[in-house]
């Protein structure tokens, strides 16, 4: 089947006289999931990133760590699958004519990926020349409620007209639907997994706003004047638009501006490349969209509770990996204000637990082995709050060696949600804390130990995160996961993960957590943690139970109360 697209689209090539066609994972909109995914489509890969390059007799899947395996698997067969952080695409790819889609790239990351090549633009796509994908009819955006997110449209629209005046521009191109979003508080029901109406916005120093978005999907945000119906533009007409407008610069982000929107703005504008400033603001939470998340992971933690006291105690012998995530979902939505999964649930037992982003389909789902531990990675999207939880389930006694590996996975969970952030106030010095225990044994994990979580919105989202490589200061108000791991091929996966978010009292920044739900005491090597970790576990663990015990069986309770 992968074969037969591969040649339609090489038939392609004479046409364009291209060599070979890059097809990245991420859509026009840069969206973490897309409804068309091109790269699935013509790769058989799933993972949330990655870049293809199909040749005229070779083709490659350029994938970081997170997801050599996974490649391998899906994709092995009619792809060379490299790994991203070891070798770019432009230290094997040389000297040829590759086509690619102007409307899915950044020049930043077109010229980083792909510098040593002849790159020539294709503006309608060859995938979906090929592969007709359906258009879905969309609901209209809707607002969220001032009580929900704290803090009016335009008390923060006047923010971001202030930096446009600061930086001596006219215009600010707003590229990322989520910023759209976050600045005018709007929903919508474009993308699987979360709430982000696909739009991008121009806004002027005279605070006047331009919407480019489907008309149909703008009639209840035009009735509630968050934007003039006369100003909402079809992305076809904004090439008239840009000509009309008056001015000399315009401002806009290389991370989400792609090449096709920054080649009409620069026809008749001076480009100033800076980061969106609402990135920034909106990694910062207000006490509202705190309270809320803190509501949203109070509930979801009872759902996530009763999975884990269910799967543990089951009397059916066997259960296969996708019936786990289908129990954890029905869950979730016995509380009425869940909507959907913030991402498609990870639940592999055994070796598929080691495979970092797996995902159990109808063709791939295995029976769980109680004999194998099994890593569970999930989440929600709530009215009113965005969750991620990871835990490691186990069945029965496991070797030295898994529980000695999980409990340095836990101690360096424990680290980082004890960081005294006055002192460690980087995602980089953080992600040292995660990793110093299983760094002695000389074990380590492939993925950052933390990203930033969005307000119901991204469950990916930046710039905060806690990596090896991240220099942004963790500041009061933001939201990150806390997850090292530890992933034996062809064994097991372990994770831990909890959201936190960043608190202050007393000028001392420190994070609070957001997840509540018990974590795997089987899986311990007492010997091996201090009494600060076991102080941590027992506070842990009695929270817990104070917060959920009256909405439990009493055998859920009895259960719960021995973990204390």
């Amino acid at each position: 089947m992968i074969k037969n697209k591969i040649k339609i689209l090489r038939d392609k090539f004479t046409k364009f006289k291209i060599d070979g066609y890059i097809v990245p994972k991420n859509d026009e909109y840069f969206s973490e999931y897309a409804k068309n995914d091109r790269l699935k489509n013509i790769s058989n890969f799933s993972g949330s990133a990655g870049i293809a390059v199909i040749l005229k007799k070779k083709n490659y899947l350029f994938v970081d760590g997170r997801y050599t395996i996974q490649a391998v698997q899906q994709s092995g067969k009619n792809f060379n699958i490299i790994e991203i952080h070891k070798r770019l695409p432009h230290t094997i790819i040389k000297n040829l004519n590759l086509g690619y889609d102007p409307s899915v790239f950044t020049s930043k990351s077109l010229k980083n990926y792909f510098s040593n090549n002849n790159l020539i633009p294709v503006n309608n796509n060859l995938i979906d020349q090929i592969f007709k994908f359906k258009e879905k009819t969309t609901k209209p955006f809707y607002s969220l409620k001032k009580n929900i997110v704290g803090e009016s449209h335009n008390s923060k629209i006047l923010k971001i007209v202030n930096y446009i005046k600061l930086n001596k521009s006219d215009y600010l191109f707003v590229s990322a639907p989520e910023n759209v979003a976050w600045l005018l508080n709007i929903r919508g029901y474009d993308n699987p997994n979360s709430p982000i109406p696909n739009a991008r916005l121009i806004i002027d120093k005279n605070k006047r706003l331009f919407l480019i978005a489907k008309k149909n999907n703008t009639k209840k945000i035009i009735n509630e004047k968050k934007i003039d119906k006369n100003n909402v533009i079809d992305i076809k007409d904004l090439p008239d638009l840009i000509n009309k407008l008056k001015g000399k610069k315009f401002i806009t982000d290389d991370k989400s501006c792609s090449i096709f929107y920054e080649n009409i703005i620069k026809s008749k504008f001076k480009i100033i490349d800076k980061e969106d400033p609402i990135y920034k603001l909106k990694s910062i939470k207000n006490l509202y969209e705190i309270n809320h998340m803190i509501e949203a992971h109070k509930k979801d933690g009872l759902a996530l509770t009763k999975f884990i006291y269910w799967i543990k105690n089951i009397n059916k012998k066997t259960i296969t990996e996708i019936e786990a995530q289908n129990k954890l979902e029905r869950f979730r939505k016995l509380n009425k204000d869940y909507l959907f999964p913030s991402f498609n649930t990870i639940a592999g037992t055994g070796s598929n637990g080691a495979i970092v982003h797996y995902r159990a389909t109808n063709k791939t789902t295995k029976k769980i082995n109680k004999k194998d531990i099994l890593l569970v990675d999930s989440g929600g999207q709530y009215k009113y709050g965005t969750t991620d939880v990871t835990r490691t389930i186990c069945f029965s006694n496991q070797t030295q060696s898994i529980k000695n590996a999980y409990t340095n996975v836990l101690k360096g969970h424990i680290a980082v949600a004890l960081t005294n952030l006055n002192k460690d106030n980087t995602g980089k010095k953080i992600d040292t804390r995660a990793r110093k225990f299983l760094k002695k044994e000389g074990l380590d994990y492939a993925h950052g130990t933390g990203h930033g979580v969005g307000f119901f919105l991204n469950v990916h989202e930046g710039p905060q995160s806690i990596s090896k490589y991240n220099t942004i200061k963790i500041k009061e108000g933001m939201i990150l996961s806390n997850e090292p791991g530890y992933y034996k091929k062809n064994h097991f996966g372990i994770r831990i993960e909890n959201l936190v978010y960043v608190k202050k009292l007393k000028n001392k920044l420190f994070f609070n957590n957001l997840t509540f739900a018990p974590i795997e005491k089987d899986l311990i090597n007492y010997k091996l943690l201090n009494k600060i970790e076991k102080d941590y576990l027992f506070r842990y663990h009695l929270n817990i139970y104070s917060k959920y015990s009256t909405s439990l069986s009493a055998k859920e309770r009895r259960w719960l109360a021995n973990l204390i």
